[in-house]
């Protein structure tokens, strides 16, 4: 399953309306003028010596690319529908090593080799993330009320998800004061994906004389071949994989926003999220420190396995991450943003987060919008986070069998980072360039670099267009 990936998202404002006092007659602006189209598009890609499909060592090179298209279509003065879809293609080092014996897959016997370090090409290389959402919303005759209702669909080749959920908002105070209450609803599936050796060793009866294991020599911590028919053996420690392939996720979310006048306005918000099901990842292995270790590859390589000087040994998994089946997440925010002078707005942005698996978490964001002629504007940004661990997470090799959860996971270790931004908008209010009958109206570029403290860095490059159908 795809983990960190960074989507740009389209905001739709909400226009206000004006009553003609001199008739009877109520003139209405409408929500949305004309049908508006984002393309959306970015490319990420990442690199780190923490892989969770490995144990907690090992390549984290990723990378993706994702176009999107956001189409938002007035279908009266009050009622606006959008349609978003996305392809993320990816490519994934980590992914890859779920089945790290690209000789043993097919040959078999001797040669066969692997490592956390050397990416391999089996089917989990690369694959697409596939999304689709569709939202529809209506305003009241004085834009007062809003609701929503939206339904959407994702899919990749281990993962199915499904869900829905709506909005409602409510304006006050001459649209000074905004209250909103949202709720959604996912309904996920797996198509589990298990680490080749786990899966091999189940196919073939719990017999490591057959079927994959056939002909391939198992080494021990020395280096030495073991005997497949002694004492001195490898097995996986829980050969129980997933019987609840759901996953759901409840979350409600309240907020409210106020301007406090012509330069400042702030929200805050709180959101409740529940989750149910197999929360574990199962191409995740982990490895226990009070278990004896056992290899396929090159036993001079063992001393040196978890260096990135190892490209041919690679040890067999204990089992696979397990987490407990319920969590709790509470994140509470807010948002200030102060208008400067003509030229700078200062936008800023605080959450702490906490869950009942023992991560709590602060995230901090500026952004600093500079404007520097009619038509562009430089958005200097810059974010710093920090969390602790979860109570089930350990590194590679320090995580004990008696415990009932346990992950090497850095996704649920304790770590912080930052985020370096800078991005260019340009828009055009007047759409002087045309494609067919479409106005260009913004394009909007940054690129962003992500760094923690645990190894990991990334890059993202984004860039949209917006276009507005002229009637």
């Amino acid at each position: 399953m795809k983990k960190l990936f960074i989507i740009p998202f389209l905001f739709v404002t909400i226009l206000g309306y004006s009553q003609n006092t001199d008739t009877t007659q109520i003139y209405k602006k409408r929500v949305l003028e004309n049908i508006e189209i984002d393309f959306l598009t970015s490319y990420y890609a990442q690199d780190g010596d923490n892989a969770a499909v490995t144990g907690g060592i090992g390549t984290e090179k990723l990378t993706d690319f994702t176009p999107t298209i956001v189409v938002s279509i007035p279908l009266s003065d009050d009622n606006v529908l959008v349609i978003d879809a996305g392809i993320s293609a990816y490519s994934s080092a980590s992914s890859s090593n779920l089945d790290p014996f690209d000789a043993g897959a097919s040959s078999q016997g001797e040669g066969t080799t692997g490592s956390p370090w050397v990416q391999s090409s089996g089917s989990s290389t690369k694959d697409n993330w596939v999304n689709g959402n569709v939202n529809y919303s209506h305003s009241a005759d004085d834009r007062n009320t809003i609701w929503s209702a939206n339904i959407n669909f994702a899919t990749e080749y281990d993962y199915t998800s499904f869900g829905f959920g709506g909005s409602f908002t409510k304006l006050f105070n001459q649209k000074n004061t905004e209250i909103s209450i949202k709720g959604n609803v996912f309904y996920d599936t797996w198509k589990p994906e298990y680490p080749t050796e786990i899966d091999s060793y189940l196919e073939a009866g719990q017999n490591i004389n057959s079927g994959f294991f056939r002909g391939v020599d198992i080494l021990n911590q020395n280096g030495s071949v073991i005997d497949k028919n002694g004492s001195d053996i490898w097995s996986p420690f829980n050969t129980t994989l997933i019987e609840n392939k759901a996953r759901n996720t409840y979350s409600l979310s309240l907020s409210f926003s106020q301007i406090i006048n012509k330069n400042a306005q702030f929200s805050l918000f709180f959101d409740l999220v529940q989750q149910e099901g197999w929360l574990s990842n199962p191409m995740q292995r982990v490895y226990f420190s009070d278990k004896n270790n056992y290899y396929i590859g090159n036993a001079a390589s063992i001393p040196n396995y978890t260096s990135p000087e190892n490209t041919d040994v690679f040890q067999l998994a204990d089992d696979i991450e397990r987490l407990p089946s319920t969590r709790f997440k509470i994140p509470i925010g807010m948002r200030f943003n102060y208008f400067i002078n003509e030229t700078f707005v200062l936008r800023t942005y605080y959450r702490f987060y906490s869950d009942s698996w023992g991560v709590s978490s602060h995230t901090a964001n500026l952004e600093l919008p500079i404007k520097i002629s009619g038509k562009f504007t430089l958005y200097p940004t810059y974010r710093y986070y920090t969390q602790t661990a979860a109570d089930y997470f350990a590194p590679y090799e320090q995580l004990l069998s008696s415990q009932e959860f346990y992950s090497s996971d850095y996704d649920l270790s304790a770590f912080n980072s930052s985020q370096y931004g800078l991005g260019v908008t340009y828009t055009d209010i007047f759409t002087d360039f045309h494609l067919s009958i479409f106005g260009l109206k913004s394009i909007d570029f940054k690129y962003s670099y992500y760094k923690r403290n645990s190894g990991l860095n990334a890059g993202i490059v984004s860039l949209g267009f917006k276009f507005v159908m002229d009637k």
